[in-house]
């Protein structure tokens, strides 16, 4: 199977996971687009979506799902969304399509996180895939030299804005062998709006695109 084919297995995969009557937090990028695409055919049994970057908003509208500002909702029952990397205790790198804030927004408010990725995505040690970090413009340089401080080498993502309107520094050289103390680190520093990792509040449930077909890691 090529890797969008195991993609497009574990986005479906994740209907299963989707009560009716209720709304739908979903991510950004290429797996979750499979997994928008799914929700699509059950459209008329869910509520609506909330989601987590422009361009999923309008794949949602575009198939008929309706979007909701996270604000409207007090909490959602499922999270549905891809990552980076993961390790072994369903702790995350997201970013690499620059919608890390929202994502970890969304995540946040969910009372289930489902995590959809190919085989490729799993690690036993969290960095070899740059690290992003959301920052407000002014504060870029700042940003940067805090993380060189931390052991990172950041690399300014050039022409990407964020929906938010901020920047992002990738940053490389790192081999995180404690997310959440660096996750907590990296929040810390002043003009960082968030960092991609998703430690404090991994993944409830994995699920894992094979030749073999679709695992199903859970807590």
């Amino acid at each position: 199977m090529t890797q969008d084919e195991l993609k497009k297995a574990v986005g479906w995969a994740a209907l299963e996971y989707v009560k009716p009557d209720t709304i739908v937090g979903v991510g950004t990028g290429s797996t979750a687009a499979h997994f928008i695409d799914a929700l699509g055919t059950i459209k008329d049994k869910i509520v609506g979506a909330v989601s987590s970057s422009d361009a999923s908003t309008e794949k949602l509208k575009s198939l008929g799902i309706p979007v909701f500002d996270c604000n409207e909702v007090d909490t959602l029952d499922i999270y549905v969304d891809g990552a980076d990397e993961i390790n072994g205790q369903m702790q995350m790198i997201k970013g690499g399509g620059a919608a890390l804030t929202r994502e970890k927004i969304i995540a946040a408010v969910a009372k289930k996180f489902i995590c959809i990725i190919d085989s490729s995505k799993q690690v036993d040690v969290l960095g070899k895939f740059p690290l992003p970090v959301e920052v407000i413009p002014m504060a870029r340089a700042y940003v940067a030299r805090e993380l060189v401080k931390l052991g990172g080498i950041p690399v300014y993502r050039e022409n990407v804005v964020t929906d938010n309107g901020n920047h992002i520094l990738d940053v490389h050289n790192f081999s995180i062998v404690d997310p959440i103390e660096l996750e907590n680190k990296i929040n810390g520093v002043a003009g960082v709006v968030t960092v991609g990792l998703f430690a404090n509040r991994g993944a409830n449930v994995v699920l894992v695109g094979t030749a073999d077909g679709v695992k199903t890691l859970t807590e």
